[in-house]
């Protein structure tokens, strides 16, 4: 699911910045970019992310920053330098050579400038893992925005295909009345002509409305469709529960489709597989 979470953080000479965006997926795969100072925090970050988030593709992005007011984060060794000057210079002298360039020179010379190493202390590190959980907490308000539009939308494909089985409820009566018809014509013609083996007869005759009888299918997709609403209200965590239901409702809805054998029903049929397509697709989008 879909989500975005940003939070800031100062603490005593540091600035702490944590942005969370997550994608859809099935799995949990997160890619962090941290400062190499807390390179042996990851794990721990990561679990932070994997215990609220659960899943998606989660881009976590943490950032330190210093206060260059009050923190020397550049070093100059000026007696290393000008040592390395005052022995430049001497050479330059000694072969007659211009000193313009010796400063630049002894500037970058090894060990003249260093750059300060950031430490992070515990108590800086406790106030990095709130910001860290500020903006997971974010991250999971806007989810669950995006999620109530979700729920609304799969509200809606399961009334469609509960008005639609409502509809094949009523084609299937004119549907099971024709076939009595015509099968009630197909015997009388048939007893004026041979006189079938009666056992075997009625074996085959029910053996021929089994295979047209979608009254099974029917319940089951009904009690599907219930098992669905009560997921979507109940359950917390239910994207995988209602991707596997969904595969059922299309199993029943398939059934019905080649069992019926009926141009209306399988009218009915295709646009309630429709509807069961944009559930799968939503469906991907729920934890």
């Amino acid at each position: 699911m879909t989500g975005f979470g940003r939070s800031e953080c100062f603490s005593q000479q540091f600035l702490i910045k944590c942005e969370i965006k997550t994608l859809n997926s099935k799995f949990f795969d997160f890619s962090p970019r941290i400062p190499k100072e807390l390179n042996d925090r990851e794990p721990e970050i990561r679990t932070m992310a994997l215990d609220s988030l659960k899943r998606g593709k989660i881009m976590f992005t943490l950032e330190i920053d210093i206060n260059s007011d009050t923190v020397q984060l550049v070093h100059v060794d000026e007696k290393l330098f000008l040592e390395y000057y005052k022995k430049f210079k001497e050479l330059s002298e000694l072969v007659n050579a211009k000193n313009e360039r010796l400063v630049k020179i002894a500037l970058e010379s090894p060990d003249v400038i260093k750059q300060q190493d950031i430490q992070i202390e515990e108590i800086v590190w406790e106030d990095v893992k709130k910001t860290i959980q500020k903006s997971i907490e974010k991250c999971i308000d806007f989810r669950r925005d995006e999620g109530e539009s979700t729920e609304s939308k799969l509200n809606e494909y399961v009334r469609n295909i509960r008005k639609g089985l409502e509809t094949v409820e009523q084609f299937d009566e004119e549907r099971t009345d024709n076939i009595r018809a015509k099968l009630k014509k197909s015997l009388d013609e048939l007893r004026d002509k041979v006189k079938p083996d009666e056992n075997r007869f009625e074996q085959e005759l029910i053996f021929y409305l089994e295979r047209f009888d979608i009254s099974e299918e029917k319940v089951r997709l009904a009690q599907h469709l219930d098992y669905f609403n009560e997921i979507i209200h109940k359950e917390e965590a239910a994207g995988k529960k209602l991707g596997f239901v969904a595969q059922e409702i299309g199993r029943e809805v398939n059934t019905i489709g080649s069992k019926a054998n009926d141009a209306n029903i399988q009218r009915i049929v295709v646009e309630m597989k429709d509807d069961l397509e944009k559930i799968k697709e939503q469906a991907l989008n729920i934890i």
